[in-house]
């Protein structure tokens, strides 16, 4: 489904962005959607809490959001199916707006992965409950969603084992890489995960209007 950035204010957004698929340790399709991932579809999610930001006059500090995907195999196929689940403290601006940057409406790195979704099922309101304790992040929407993902071991104990210089749409240059373990499924997509690809990194957005 293409998207395009019609009619939007300007916005930016920082803040902390993790995943976890289905995928063994690294997935082929964070390095590149035309590689083949590890099943026949790949399942997971982006987990965001936005640190600040704004979408023309409105607020994004303190925001919470999940994107649940189920993708094939070969994920630049397209005909991805995907959800956004949104913090029920959101207000009804601050939910059209992420709805704009992460479909991809409003431009940026999301517009890009936008025009591989072929069902986008209706956004979700739900609590949800974002931990970073470091090393571990956790998220959580009750009766709906448990995922964890912890960094995994290098050389040097006190630092984490990360990507440099790595090319990606949504995450920094610099990722840390982890696994993960997910639990999640609303009906429509279920994602059932353990020990298996995850990444974070801290994400610096902007599009400025036209």
């Amino acid at each position: 489904m293409h998207t395009e950035a019609l009619d939007t204010p300007s916005w930016w957004a920082r803040g902390l962005l993790f995943e976890n698929c289905n995928c063994t340790v690294i997935c082929p399709g964070h390095v590149h959607f035309s590689q083949n991932c590890t099943h026949e579809r790949c399942k997971g999610y982006w987990a965001l809490r936005f640190d600040e930001g704004a979408y023309g006059d409105t607020d994004l500090s303190g925001m919470r959001v999940i994107i649940v995907y189920d993708a094939p195999q070969h994920m630049i196929a397209g005909d991805w199916t995907e959800v956004l689940i949104v913090d029920d403290s959101a207000s009804p601006a601050q939910v059209e707006a992420v709805e704009s940057i992460l479909t991809g409406r409003a431009g940026g790195p999301w517009e890009v992965l936008g025009r591989f979704v072929g069902t986008r099922l209706p956004t979700r309101v739900e609590s949800i409950e974002i931990t970073d304790e470091g090393a571990l992040k956790r998220v959580a929407v009750e009766g709906l969603m448990e995922g964890t993902i912890e960094d995994i071991r290098g050389r040097d104990r006190s630092r984490p084992v990360t990507f440099q210089n790595m090319f990606n749409q949504v995450h920094a240059a610099e990722q840390v890489i982890a696994t993960g373990e997910t639990r999640y499924d609303d009906g429509d997509i279920a994602v059932e995960t353990e020990g298996s690809h995850a990444l974070h990194s801290k994400f610096d957005w902007r599009v400025d209007a036209e």
